[in-house]
């Protein structure tokens, strides 16, 4: 796990005092080393993260033993082991232990044709000399980040956006459509624009070469294909179902315990991280049952105020397991002073403060490992929002039976859920008319069940998710690995009726029935939907409306284009009395605010 970056000049040298302030930028992705490789018009920077092989064999960028192939790579292949054993069995020959020289073997036997062998994450590029070409790629789910932007005849790339910005000529004004959008749905990551104008993010899924400094078209090397059958039948019964999807899952976690370094875990208490807590469990009292306390340790986000803490799911799992549990409580004292480091790290604006809860978790695990597992992927992949029962009762259209008792299912499980979301919808609508300009408006779960879980996992949703834990983790030097987006797994899933994600109400069914047994019932049964959740409602309807008002209330705010202000300062005071009800358009206008501050008022405090 690392940082990487990069630039081709379309002529002329490469600026050496430029790419170092581009890689300087990118320090806390890799503070165990930096490199740099650079030849005629281009330059390579790489900061190292020693997670597989932490010798000098394994330092980036990493050249083939005729220096004709250079790589830097942001990630992990994981299955590097196994395909090294065939590319040895071909003739290759290997001077490391890492990953990294698989990828430059790989390529040189496979070609572009090598990403389709890969299971792992990854960012890279790698320069060919022979061909003058510059190959950049990015793992199925875009697990790792890849910015690219041109400037003076020139193509940068990096991890992180920040480290384009150390070019005073790059990103200097927002995306005004992205914005809007971002300030009406809460959507930044729906294609491959940023909200910063002339950045894009390399799609997932995608490679893209560069040839003389001039970037080509990217190319879709993957896709995902989802079932539209509604109904399990024949040789697809629940049992099959449940136990294929438990084979894949554990072979998946098998694989992200590799590692030279200490891993961890990340556990709200809810399903999707309980249930890889309990797999590693199981995997190391396979190995040895009495280093279970040592080598399992959990990080968890607590707090006071029950309505936001799971920690009585969390004992039920450590008590289970008997791993180590570390916790951390976020309160608003640290938020206070945490605010300005946070929308930094995120570089762009996000949709609540549970970013936050994860934010201090990362922290937590820093102190103690290097790597962590956690369970994003499984609510795309298994329908595990509530607002999908609406595309899954849309999908039930043509089956009347089916479709009343999905009904009655929701009305048991969900009624107050549904209730609130009528309400907040419709605070919502009112809210963007606050908006100024054509203001676009995106239903994530309009369409069909098939149709909302496909675009969930390509698009906005799962993209965002991966980018808020990316930069959180790496935020705190932290290789943050998700099991259940492992390419066979998924494609398993997405291959299964419908009716093994959404069943009588109940969500993530097929992955519930895989559980049975391995986690409490307390846990596997949940109905509600939480992981690592903030008191968002309380936190700006109290211990930060001071702050939150002081932004309303600022000549900087009032001279935005974006929004009219008076009428937002209105409404939230109303709020404020308890006179309407909260929703996240107030977080998004306050968020935006902070982002144009810190990114392009060049304020280097927050009020």
């Amino acid at each position: 796990m690392c940082g990487i970056a990069g630039i081709y000049a379309q002529d002329g040298a490469v600026r050496r005092d430029m790419l170092s302030s581009i890689s300087s930028a990118l320090a806390h992705r890799g503070p165990d080393g930096e490199g740099f490789y650079y030849d005629d018009n281009i330059g390579l920077a790489h900061r190292r993260l020693s997670i597989i092989d932490i010798t000098d064999n394994a330092a980036q960028p990493m050249a083939d033993e005729s220096s004709e192939i250079i790589l830097v790579f942001n990630g992990e292949i994981y299955n590097y082991i196994e395909l090294k054993s065939e590319l040895k069995e071909i003739g290759h020959t290997f001077r490391s232990e890492s990953d990294t020289e698989v990828i430059i073997h790989a390529y040189k036997e496979w070609g572009f044709e090598c990403l389709k062998r890969f299971n792992g994450m990854w960012a890279f590029a790698l320069y060919d000399k022979v061909e003058k070409l510059l190959f950049c790629a990015r793992d199925r789910f875009g697990i790792k980040p890849f910015y690219y932007s041109l400037s003076g005849n020139s193509f940068y790339f990096a991890s992180e956006i920040k480290a384009l910005l150390k070019n005073p000529e790059i990103g200097t004004t927002p995306d005004d459509e992205k914005l809007l959008l971002y300030l009406s749905c809460g959507i930044t990551d729906n294609d491959e624009r940023t909200l910063f104008e002339g950045i894009c993010s390399l799609k997932p899924a995608h490679y893209m070469t560069v040839r003389g400094g001039k970037p080509e078209n990217p190319v879709c090397y993957w896709d995902l294909s989802v079932s539209k059958e509604l109904f399990s039948a024949g040789n697809i019964t629940d049992d099959k179902s449940a136990y294929g999807l438990y084979e894949l899952l554990r072979d998946s976690v098998r694989l992200r315990l590799r590692s030279d370094v200490p891993v961890g875990t990340c556990l709200s208490g809810g399903l999707d991280s309980s249930t890889i807590t309990a797999i590693i469990n199981v995997l190391i009292r396979e190995e040895n049952p009495l280093s279970v306390g040592d080598r399992q340790k959990t990080f968890t986000s607590c707090y006071e105020d029950e309505r936001y803490d799971e920690r009585v799911f969390v004992d039920e799992i450590i008590e289970k397991t008997g791993a180590s549990g570390y916790r951390i409580f976020p309160d608003v004292h640290n938020l206070r002073d945490d605010i300005y480091s946070l929308i930094t790290t995120q570089e762009e604006p996000f949709d609540s403060l549970s970013i936050y809860s994860q934010y201090c978790v990362m922290k937590l695990a820093g102190e103690s490992v290097k790597v962590v597992l956690d369970g994003q992927g499984a609510d795309e992949q298994l329908a595990g929002y509530l607002g999908y029962q609406a595309s899954h009762i849309r999908s039930l259209s043509l089956s009347p039976a089916a479709l009343l008792r999905e009904i009655a299912g929701i009305m048991k499980h969900h009624r107050r859920f549904f209730i609130d979301a009528a309400a907040k919808l419709k605070s919502g609508k009112k809210r963007r008319s606050y908006l100024f300009g054509v203001v676009p408006f995106t239903d994530r779960y309009a369409g069909t069940l098939d149709e909302v879980l496909y675009n969930e996992m390509s698009g906005n949703n799962l993209q965002a998710l991966l980018r808020y834990e990316d930069r959180n983790s790496m935020a705190f030097s932290i290789e943050s690995r998700v099991p259940f987006l492992d390419y066979r797994l998924v494609e398993y899933i997405a291959s299964l009726p419908l009716d093994q994600k959404i069943r009588g109400g109940v969500t993530k069914y097929c992955l519930r029935k895989a559980a049975k047994g391995l986690i409490p019932e307390s846990v596997r049964c949940r109905m509600d939907k939480m992981g690592f959740v903030a008191p968002d409602e309380v936190w700006f309807g109290e211990d930060i409306s001071d702050i939150v008002g002081n932004v309303f209330n600022s000549d900087e705010f009032a001279s935005r284009k974006y929004w009219d202000a008076n009428e937002i300062l209105k409404d939230y005071n109303l709020f404020l009395s308890g006179k309407t009800g909260y929703s996240k358009d107030f977080w998004r206008v306050f968020c935006s605010e902070l982002w144009l501050r810190i990114f392009f008022d060049g304020r280097s405090e927050l009020l």
